[in-house]
C-alpha cells in the first residue's frame, strides 16, 4: 500500500512539474531520489505559477492519478518494484538515486500520452454535427449533382436542333443524273430545322422549373439530414444525462448501504443491508444498458456525419433547446415560404403549365431551311451538246404541316390534366403540413408543461421527502422499504425529466423540419 501511494504521488508530482515547465527530464531523476526535494519542487511550482495555470495543473494531476491503472505504460509498476528491491538489497544511496532517475525518465513519455484534453474541449453543440453532416453526406452530394445536371438542361432546351449534311453521288457514270450543263457528279445538301420561336422559349422555361424542383429536393434532403442528426444527438444527450443521474444516485445508495450496515451492527435486520446492495447492483445493471444505448446513438450520429465513432465528440451538458412557437398561423405562413415540399410542387405546377403552353404551340409549324450544291462535269460523257460544267447552287425552305389535330388536342388535354393533378397535390400537401404542425405544436406545449411540473413541483418535493425519509430511517421511525421507494421515485422522476427535455428538443427539430427553416428567423 505504501509503495502504491508513493508511485501515485510521484506521478502527480511529475505531471505538475511538466505542466509548469520548471524542470527538465534530468531534474526529474535528481528530485525523485529524495522525497524532501520532491516536496520542495512541488511547493516552488505552486508558488511561482499563476492562479490559472495552477488550476490547470491540478486538474491534469488528478487526471494522471485517475488514469494510473489504465495507462499504456504497463512496465511502470515493475520498474518501480525493481527500484525498491535494488535499494533494499544494496543499501547504498547512490544506487537508489541512479535507479530512481532511470525509472523517472521512463515515466515522462507515458505521462504525455495519458493526459487527455479537458472534457469541455471534446463537447460540441448540435449545430456542429449538423454542419459536418451537411458538408459531406452522400445523399446531399448526390442531390447537388442532380441540381447541376438539371441546370445543364437549360442551354440544351433553348438550342436549335443539329443541322444535317447529305451527299448524293452516282458512282456509275452511265447512270448519273444529266443536266443541260453536264453530268452531276455530287450533290451536297445542308439543312437546318428551325422550330417555332415560342417553342424553344417554352422548353427553356420547362427546364428552368425542373431546376427549381431539383433545388427544392436538395433542400428537402438537407432538412431531412438535419432532423436525423438532431434526433440522434438528443438521444446521445439523453443517454449521457441518464448515466450522470444514475451515477449520482449510486453515491446515494452507497450512503444508504452504510446507514443500513450501521443499523445492522446496532441490532437491526440484515435484510436492509442486502436490500441496499441489491439496489446498487440494479443501478450497475441500468448503467450497462444506458451505456449500450449511448453507443448505439453515437453510432447513428457517426453514420450521419460520416466519421468514426471514436472521433465523435460528446454532447454538451446544455441541450440547447429553443423556444417553442406559440402561434400556428405564423408557422403555416412560414411553411408557405420555406417548405421544400410545397416549393417543389409549386415549381411542378409551373412546369406543367409551360408543358401545356408547349402543347398548344404544336399547332404552329416548324421551318426547314437548306442549301444545295451540285458539282457538274462537262467531260465526254455529258449528253448535252451545250454542257459548260457550271456547278449549281439552290436554296430550300420548308414547313411542317400540323394537320393531325386530334394528336395535338390530346397532348393539350394531357398537360392540362397534369397541371390539375399538381394543383390538387399542392392542396393535399398543405393539409398534411397543417395537420402535422398542429400535432407537433400540441405535443410541444404538453412537454413544456410537463417539464415545468417536474422541475418546479415533483422533483423538489420528492427530494424533500427523501431527506425526511432518510432522517426517519436513521432515527428508526420508518422502515427501509419506504426509503427505497422514495429513492426510486426520485431516480425515475429525474430520468423522466431528462427524457421530456430530449423529446421536446426532438419535437422542435421536427417542427423546423416540417416548416422548412428555423421558425425563429
Amino acid at each position: 500500500m505504501y509503495f502504491r501511494r508513493k508511485m501515485r504521488f510521484l506521478l502527480a508530482t511529475l505531471a505538475l512539474i511538466a505542466v509548469g515547465g520548471c524542470a527538465t527530464t534530468q531534474e526529474y531523476g535528481r528530485s525523485s531520489a529524495n522525497p524532501k526535494s520532491i516536496a520542495n519542487s512541488e511547493n516552488r511550482v505552486r508558488a511561482e505559477a499563476p492562479t490559472e495555470d495552477s488550476a490547470t495543473a491540478k486538474s491534469q494531476v488528478q487526471l494522471a492519478s485517475q488514469t494510473e491503472d489504465i495507462s499504456p505504460s504497463a512496465p511502470l509498476p515493475g520498474a518501480l518494484q525493481d527500484e525498491e528491491e535494488e535499494s533494499s538489497g544494496s543499501g547504498q544511496q547512490s544506487g537508489e538515486n541512479q535507479t530512481a532517475s532511470e525509472s523517472t525518465a521512463e515515466l515522462v513519455q507515458p505521462l504525455e500520452l495519458t493526459l487527455a484534453p479537458p472534457v469541455a474541449e471534446r463537447q460540441q453543440p448540435v449545430d456542429y454535427f449538423v454542419q459536418v453532416a451537411l458538408g459531406g453526406h452522400p445523399k446531399i452530394r448526390a442531390a447537388r449533382n442532380r441540381v447541376a445536371a438539371a441546370a445543364n438542361v437549360i442551354p440544351q432546351a433553348r438550342a436549335l436542333p443539329d443541322p444535317s449534311f447529305n451527299n448524293t453521288f452516282w458512282p456509275i457514270q452511265n447512270q448519273a443524273l444529266q443536266t443541260a450543263g453536264g453530268r452531276v457528279g455530287h450533290q451536297f445538301q445542308l439543312g437546318q430545322g428551325v422550330p417555332w420561336p415560342e417553342k424553344l422559349r417554352a422548353k427553356a422555361a420547362i427546364a428552368s422549373r425542373e431546376v427549381q424542383m431539383a433545388q427544392a429536393e436538395l433542400d428537402r434532403i438537407e432538412r431531412e439530414i438535419t432532423e436525423a442528426v438532431r434526433l440522434a444527438y438528443y438521444e446521445v444527450w439523453f443517454a449521457t444525462r441518464a448515466i450522470t443521474i444514475v451515477e449520482e444516485t449510486r453515491e446515494l445508495v452507497d450512503d444508504l448501504t452504510q446507514v443500513a450496515e450501521a443499523r445492522y451492527k446496532s441490532g437491526g435486520t440484515q435484510q436492509d443491508v442486502l436490500r441496499a446492495q441489491l439496489e446498487a447492483d440494479r443501478l450497475d445493471d441500468q448503467l450497462v444498458g444506458l451505456r449500450k444505448q449511448k453507443e448505439q446513438a453515437q453510432a447513428d450520429l457517426a453514420a450521419l456525419v460520416q466519421q468514426p465513432v471514436t472521433l465523435i465528440p460528446e454532447a454538451q451538458q446544455d441541450i440547447g433547446l429553443r423556444d417553442v412557437p406559440e402561434r400556428l398561423e405564423n408557422l403555416l405562413a412560414l411553411a408557405e415560404q420555406c417548405s421544400p415540399e410545397l416549393r417543389a410542387i409549386a415549381s411542378e405546377i409551373q412546369r406543367d403549365r409551360q408543358k401545356q403552353r408547349l402543347a398548344c404551340l404544336q399547332k404552329y409549324p416548324d421551318f426547314n431551311l437548306g442549301l444545295n450544291y451540285a458539282i457538274i462535269d462537262d467531260d465526254t460523257n455529258a449528253i448535252s451538246p451545250v454542257a459548260n460544267g457550271h456547278d449549281n447552287i439552290s436554296f430550300m425552305v420548308g414547313v411542317t404541316l400540323p394537320i393531325w389535330r386530334e394528336k395535338i388536342n390530346a397532348g393539350i388535354r394531357e398537360a392540362a390534366n397534369r397541371t390539375s393533378s399538381s394543383a390538387q397535390r399542392l392542396e393535399a400537401e398543405r393539409d398534411v403540413i397543417q395537420g402535422k404542425l398542429r400535432r407537433l405544436l400540441a405535443q410541444a406545449d404538453a412537454l413544456v408543461e410537463q417539464a415545468g411540473i417536474y422541475e418546479d413541483r415533483i422533483i423538489p418535493r420528492t427530494e424533500d421527502t427523501l431527506k425526511l425519509s432518510f432522517a426517519d430511517y436513521r432515527g428508526k421511525r420508518t422502515d427501509f422499504f419506504a426509503l427505497i421507494e422514495t429513492y426510486r421515485e426520485l431516480l425515475m422522476f429525474e430520468t423522466q425529466l431528462a427524457r421530456i427535455e430530449a423529446t421536446l428538443a426532438g419535437t422542435v427539430a421536427q417542427i423546423e423540419r416540417t416548416v422548412g427553416c428555423p421558425y425563429g428567423g
